[in-house]
């Protein structure tokens, strides 16, 4: 609880810094993008975490966005589909995904990098090629479909939220409820933790971190479905560059340790908060573009040192406490 309230702390200074130095970060239609963008980059992030606390890693999730948003535009406006076929096949395609690197991390032990860094070069270079590497786009046929992305609900005043807020809140509430109220998750911490104690223990270990993977993939997968009908076209070389590092980010943040065996999803979530509104105060406030990643990384490396300066001081109060 203390890493979500540290992470929480820390987008709060930035929405007051960034509204103090222009008032119209608080506009609705701002807060609104604020909103939009977080739950899109969200989504992928609560996949990712899952991964993150068996110990593993995922770096293809940005691919994955790239490659069922591109198959979705290649279907429904080239090859005809039906709008459920099309968002089933990709759907399909995703979890296959996570199922393949589950499979070749538990069963060949492959490391979790070596898989998901090829899959990021491959799914990207598969992209590019079923389009013919030119953009597609879903033109006024699929505005209904579109809705899911870019709809809005009243809520006050101007202030509209859109329809991925509550997508993720769904996503959010069944990967608590996995994490915090289930074997599954009890398991999952103990992977992380300890992964051959928890072999020891009589955990069939290949079953969690195989779907953990495939929850990874297909979240990605809806990422990239809900990215595509956002942007009403898809770059297949352009779409989800560079998303698995604002994922990772954002879940490291919000407390994974890359070690294993630690995080929350509210503090993943406040995690993408803070990527995306220290994005949008970056252009609000007409700081240089070209410093985008260095400020982010800035930022992160900042947060990461904070917390770890907490632990130790935590652990040396524990030990003077025993001591005395």
């Amino acid at each position: 609880m203390k890493k979500v309230l540290g992470i929480f702390l820390l987008l709060v200074v930035i929405c007051v810094v960034t509204a103090a130095l222009n008032p119209s970060f608080l506009k609705a239609m701002n807060i609104q993008n604020i909103l939009r963008w977080t739950s899109l980059y969200g989504i992928l992030s609560v996949g990712v975490a899952f991964v993150i606390i068996s110990g593993g890693i995922d770096l293809s999730i940005g691919s994955v966005v790239g490659l069922t948003g591109s198959l979705l535009a290649l279907l429904l406006t080239k090859e005809g589909w039906s709008i459920p076929a099309a968002l089933a096949a990709c759907m399909g395609l995703s979890l296959a995904i996570g199922l393949l690197h589950g499979l070749l991390i538990t069963k060949l032990k492959i490391q979790p990098f070596v898989v998901t860094l090829c899959g990021l070069l491959f799914y990207r270079g598969i992209a590019r090629f079923i389009t013919d590497d030119k953009s597609l786009g879903f033109g006024m046929d699929f505005d209904p479909l579109r809705k899911l992305a870019v709809g809005k609900v009243p809520f006050i005043g101007e202030l509209q939220l859109p329809y991925p807020f509550f997508i993720l809140i769904f996503v959010a509430i069944i990967a608590m409820v996995l994490l915090n109220k289930t074997v599954f998750g009890r398991y999952l911490f103990a992977i992380g933790r300890n992964e051959e104690a928890a072999v020891y223990s009589g955990i069939r270990t290949d079953r969690i971190v195989i779907s953990v993977y495939v929850i990874s993939s297909g979240l990605a997968g809806l990422g990239g479905i809900l990215f595509s009908l956002d942007l009403n076209s898809v770059q297949p070389s352009g779409l989800g560059e560079f998303f698995e590092l604002y994922a990772i980010a954002a879940a490291v943040l919000g407390g994974c340790s890359l070690r294993g065996g630690e995080g929350s999803i509210l503090g993943v979530i406040i995690g993408a908060a803070v990527m995306r509104v220290l994005y949008n105060s970056i252009n609000i406030l007409h700081i240089p573009t070209n410093l985008e990643f260095a400020i982010i990384g800035v930022v992160i490396l900042a947060g990461v040192i904070a917390d770890e300066l907490v632990k130790l001081w935590v652990t040396k109060r524990r030990l003077l406490k025993r001591a005395s």
